[in-house]
């Protein structure tokens, strides 16, 4: 069983290539929360868990990550730009 890992920081907008978004800036979003990530996760087909007391390397807060389970026939990147997609359908 292979999980990816999804931060929040890899999607979120207000945040430089530098200090962690892995999506381009028109695909990010604002402040993506664990909740959005795992709801637009499973849009996309695949079991998602929260974990809320973890904190991302560059960040002082805790936001969480999304643990991705058995996405091993997609890579990391389309799987962060499918999520990414769907988080903008999510808030609109």
């Amino acid at each position: 069983m292979v999980e990816n890992v999804i931060w929040p920081a890899y999607l979120d907008a207000e945040l430089t290539r530098a200090e962690g978004r892995r999506v381009n800036l028109e695909q990010a979003v604002p402040e993506p929360t664990v909740d959005e990530i795992a709801q637009a996760v499973q849009q996309v087909g695949y079991d998602a868990v929260i974990e809320r007391d973890k904190e991302y390397s560059r960040e002082f807060e805790p936001r969480g990550r999304v643990l991705v389970k058995d996405a091993d026939d997609a890579s990391k990147s389309d799987l962060l730009g499918a999520v990414a997609a769907y988080l903008d359908v999510i808030r609109s």
